[in-house]
């Protein structure tokens, strides 16, 4: 088979791209992406552009399964639109099974909410193509650790209100797209990959504290005081606005959801948030 990641040059993408490699050495694996070059034998590098919906449809031509990774272009309407044009590209190009990377409690939202594309993505899927499958990851488990140094100064970790999160590795929800990619009956299918445990605020803190050593406690803030943290650390209003939709997604629950996906498409288990934690925060401790 002619196996398609389109996003192949972004992290979760080359991820795919290295787990269809080692996995899947009798397929032929391609890599869509507007950097073709940055894609490592022995995947093949095509140019394709979602913002240029010309360049998909040659792009992902030939192929039999095809995975849809959204970009990283957070403003308003730009990935509702590319989905749009990546989904619309790939019957267009006749590719048989197409795979879409979406977000953990998708549902139905107007924009400027970072969820109306995943939604407007899911429904254009189920309406246009013959054969579909929905992965739906939750957060990244790095992508807290990134935002921890920010905490580690105050020792107060904010959030929105109580919430529970099953934090997933990249790594795991790769292995799992890589997965269905590889594997047979999973056309029609909608899956979760999530950690192993949804944990709290105050669990989450904890184990912040006990790996870094520093002190840290969970504290529930307004929207405005967690903007204002948020501008004095630096952070551009546009990502804070992503960050302070994604903190309201937590306290939604949407996040608050464990499932055994990881291990029924990777054939392992998913990491443990500790651990991960433990691989990403040392040296951000360190520098703290």
């Amino acid at each position: 088979m002619k196996l398609g990641v389109s996003g192949a040059s972004g992290q979760l993408g080359k991820a795919v791209l290295a787990e269809l490699t080692a996995r899947g050495r009798h397929h032929h694996v391609v890599g869509i992406s507007r950097t073709p070059e940055s894609v490592q034998p022995p995947a093949q590098g095509r140019y394709g552009d979602y913002d240029h919906a010309e360049t998909l449809v040659q792009a992902y031509r030939g192929l039999d399964r095809l995975l849809l990774i959204p970009s990283a272009d957070l403003r308003p309407g730009v990935r509702g639109r590319q989905f749009m044009a990546a989904i619309d590209a790939a019957v267009r190009a006749g590719v048989p099974h197409i795979v879409m990377v979406s977000a953990a409690g998708t549902r139905e939202m107007a924009e400027p909410s970072l969820g109306a594309a995943y939604w407007v993505g899911e429904q254009q899927l189920v309406r246009t193509a013959s054969r579909w499958t929905i992965l739906r990851m939750n957060y990244y488990a790095e992508s807290f650790a990134q935002q921890v140094p920010l905490s580690l100064g105050s020792g107060v970790l904010p959030g929105l209100g109580e919430s529970r999160v099953a934090f997933v590795s990249r790594d795991d929800v790769a292995a799992a797209a890589a997965g269905i990619l590889l594997g047979e009956g999973h056309a029609g299918a909608l899956y979760n990959a999530t950690g192993p445990v949804a944990l709290s605020g105050a669990q989450r803190a904890a184990l912040v504290a006990e790996i870094t050593g520093k002190p840290l406690r969970f504290a529930v803030s307004d929207e405005a005081g967690l903007r204002q943290g948020l501008a004095r650390a630096g952070i551009p209003e546009g990502f804070a606005d992503a960050v302070i939709e994604i903190e309201k997604n937590f306290v939604a629950g949407a996040f608050d959801v464990v499932t055994g996906d990881v291990a029924r498409l990777a054939g392992r288990e998913p990491r443990a948030f500790r651990d991960l934690l433990a691989e990403n925060l040392r040296p951000a401790a360190a520098d703290a």
